[in-house]
């Protein structure tokens, strides 16, 4: 497992010296690709819930799984409604928790348990995915949340001193995170953390999100499923495909019928824009909640 993730690693950092520079020099911003690739790898890591959903029912001595369904749903809605109607608010919270998912799925197979700063070290560490587009990429990361309607990261106090401290902080918390005993695991935090920043020193932020979301965190997350379904890579790989396939492909729908929605009030780039974050948002949500129960509950059996 560690050895797979290492060399996923480096394929990955070698893609973004090769790919980064290039892209540098035609300065085109494909985000109808960048959906498509959300849309088909990144929703895909997360199109297994329901397996997950289907084992903190059987903690619970409940057998329906309409009923995840129903409330897994029902909180996805929850947060699209609150977003429309408190936006900065969720936007924020979203941005905090995702901080928090990206550091702790990014890093879980690093450590064998958690120890006590561990929560605060996977938001210390995830925060790089949002740090890095806002000190290298400032007005094109704010032209976005413009869109979003969201102006807290102009402020003042969002200087570069302060998030160069901050992005060194995400590095030490990665590095403090992984085995102390095992260098290679030291290794993939520090590729990773280089990858992010060539990713979003050449690259337009929401290019670079795309290509780490996609091809770092989705495909990451998504090898862990794989083993976890099968200890064969050949044999779990098919049954993750068949599996995440039929809900990635309704969220798929479900975002495309958004976007057609959304484009009779804004540009198609900002019906895109909304669509990418509110759905992210809707998914990222129910998503983390249902592995905290998860986890939480657990533990006590």
């Amino acid at each position: 497992m560690n050895t797979i993730n290492f060399k996923h690693s480096i394929i990955f950092f070698n893609l973004c010296i090769l790919i980064s520079p290039f892209y540098f020099m035609f300065n085109y911003e494909p985000i109808i690709i960048c959906l498509f690739l959300i849309l088909i790898l990144g929703i895909s890591h997360g199109s297994l819930d329901n397996i997950k959903g289907r084992k903190l029912l059987k903690l619970f001595g409940r057998k329906s799984e309409s009923l995840f369904y129903l409330l897994y749903l029902m909180v996805s809605l929850i947060v699209i409604l609150f977003w429309l109607k408190f936006p900065n608010t969720v936007l924020s919270l979203f941005l905090i928790f995702a901080a928090y998912h990206f550091g702790k799925e990014d890093t879980v197979f690093t450590f064998k348990k958690k120890f006590l700063i561990a929560e605060s070290l996977f938001f210390l560490k995830g925060s790089s995915v949002i740090i890095a587009p806002l000190l290298f990429q400032r007005n094109a990361t704010n032209e976005i949340f413009n869109i979003l309607n969201f102006y807290v990261f102009e402020h003042s106090i969002f200087s570069d001193q302060f998030l160069v401290i901050f992005l060194c902080l995400s590095l030490v918390s990665a590095i403090f995170i992984s085995n102390k005993k095992k260098v290679d695991l030291k290794a993939i935090m520090i590729m990773d953390f280089l990858s992010l920043v060539i990713l979003n020193f050449f690259l337009t932020p929401i290019l670079a999100f795309t290509f780490y979301f996609c091809f770092l965190h989705s495909i990451r997350h998504s090898i862990t499923l794989i083993f976890e379904l099968d200890k064969s890579l050949k044999i779990g790989f098919k049954k993750f495909v068949g599996r995440a396939l039929p809900l990635t492909l309704v969220t798929g729908i479900f975002f495309l019928i958004s976007i057609y929605f959304l484009n009779n009030f804004y540009t198609l780039d900002e019906a895109i824009y909304k669509v990418i974050f509110i759905g992210l948002a809707s998914l990222t949500f129910p998503h983390i909640l249902l592995e905290y129960l998860l986890e939480k509950n657990e533990k006590r059996t």
